[in-house]
């Protein structure tokens, strides 16, 4: 297993630095918008650029913090049995849903959304229709990206998991907990 757990760390930590970055997208995100305000209605100046810098920055934000929030064990589950499981139990339902729909959806999004969202754009060189408008390519390129990195944090998980259950790996004990929603 230490080739598979270093490279599961590797990837953690890529993952980890990349919800960083996420979290200081929206924070200038918040800024561009406070001086996009500030611009158009204090000094009466209209730009479309510092609006589609929004956009872009939380559109990074969204797309990037996906496998950051994977690998913190945060994304929305829809629970039937799993807290009623034991913890090995809910590994392998963690590893039936991380192999059969997590892996095979990101990987498949992964392909359309070069294919048909960033390489187009990208030949074209494609840019905003509006005045002032930015380039539209690099943050095409954010998408088909965003999804690569999920997957690779999904094949992290399936790497902890496994381990976990071969009792090589010990899992904190949030990668298994479940909250339940309050009603």
């Amino acid at each position: 297993m230490g080739f598979w757990t270093k490279l599961s760390t590797s990837i953690d930590r890529i993952n980890q630095l990349l919800g960083s970055v996420a979290s200081l997208m929206i924070l200038l995100s918040c800024v561009v918008s406070a001086g996009n305000a500030l611009l158009r209605y204090g000094l009466d100046i209209s730009n479309n650029w510092p609006l589609e810098l929004q956009w872009y920055l939380f559109s990074a934000a969204v797309m990037l913090g996906a496998s950051y929030t994977l690998k913190r064990n945060e994304h929305v589950r829809v629970d039937l049995i799993y807290s009623r499981l034991s913890d090995r139990g809910r590994l392998w339902v963690d590893l039936f849903g991380l192999a059969f729909f997590l892996m095979p959806a990101c990987i498949l999004f992964t392909w359309l959304s070069w294919t048909s969202l960033f390489y187009p754009s990208w030949l074209v060189m494609e840019h905003s229709l509006n005045a002032g408008g930015m380039a539209r390519y690099p943050i095409k390129f954010v998408v088909p990206f965003g999804f690569f990195m999920l997957s690779l944090q999904g094949l992290s998980e399936i790497i902890k998991r496994i381990g976990a259950l071969k009792g090589v790996v010990s899992l904190p004990a949030e990668d298994l907990r479940y909250e339940k929603p309050t009603q």
